[in-house]
């Protein structure tokens, strides 16, 4: 004969062994995550060694760094300029919308400078680079190990890590700086456009109210912020690439992440480097 209530307390029972398997399943899932992540970073520190000791040991590779500078620099250059001008417009217009309230207007140069060349156009251009560069050094790291042209460099005795690796790191190192400052240099020119249109204002005089008060503390630190940009960028970006998998799906994948994780790296390194920069100049 059934006991009054034993069904339902099997059915309790059967609930809370469910509840019970769903909390250890997800708690499993979300150790594996932590794990795969962690594992991800060893991974990445061990790459970025690696390719910054390869850096310094001959040889140097300087047919394909220049390659490389060239594809990173010379290409990406038309981006940058009409980027860093447009920048240095916004710039202008809207300093000049809230100084004009407070009889400011003639601090206007001084402002777009100012915030161009120590945070703006480093991060712009970082941003800039690692959407463009960072995709374009993902996928084709992707579509050679997908297709095995990295193991057949091998098999013909080359050093595919040292080939195309470090030569594209160190490329978007000594690319990204000089970019930058392209990007500055175009900006205040486009910041002089938008307060000439606004205020009739000479070339000569805005130049001279924009870097009359600079000196050199406002322009060193942040062109060698830029450095730390392009090592993420590089790092980043061939790492996702050399080690892309999935044929062309995953291709699209290290395309993807490369200009992701990049552009977070990026804005990061930036919050850490700003504060370290105001410490050590303060």
């Amino acid at each position: 004969m059934r006991r009054p209530g034993a069904g339902v307390s099997t059915e309790k029972h059967i609930v809370r062994v469910r509840i019970d398997y769903i909390g250890y399943g997800s708690l499993l899932s979300i150790t594996h995550r932590l794990s795969a992540f962690f594992e991800w970073i060893g991974e990445f520190g061990v790459f970025g060694f690696r390719a910054l000791s390869l850096s310094i040991r001959p040889p140097f590779e300087l047919s394909e760094i220049g390659n490389q500078i060239f594809e990173i620099g010379w290409r990406s250059g038309p981006l940058v300029i009409v980027a860093g001008f447009a920048v240095g417009a916004v710039l202008a217009l809207q300093t000049a919308a809230s100084m004009e309230q407070f009889g400011a207007k003639a601090l206007i140069p001084q402002a777009v400078s100012f915030g161009l060349f120590k945070d703006v156009g480093p991060l712009v251009a970082g941003l800039l680079i690692s959407g463009r560069v960072g995709a374009g050094i993902g996928a084709e790291l992707a579509g050679m190990r997908v297709t095995e042209q990295i193991d057949a460099l091998e098999a013909l005795a080359v050093d595919s890590f040292k080939y195309l690796v470090v030569t594209r790191v160190v490329a978007c190192i000594i690319a990204l700086p000089i970019l930058t400052t392209v990007l500055d240099f175009s900006g205040v020119f486009g910041g002089w456009v938008a307060q000439s249109v606004t205020s009739n204002m000479s070339l000569p005089l805005f130049l001279n109210d924009a870097f009359d008060p600079m000196g050199w503390s406002d322009y060193i630190p942040p062109i060698l912020k830029t450095f730390v940009f392009g090592l993420i960028v590089g790092l980043v970006s061939c790492f996702i690439g050399y080690n892309a998998t999935g044929g062309a799906t995953g291709v699209g994948r290290a395309s993807t992440r490369g200009v992701v994780f990049s552009s977070i790296l990026i804005i990061l390194s930036d919050v850490i480097l700003v504060k370290a920069i105001q410490f050590w100049y303060a």
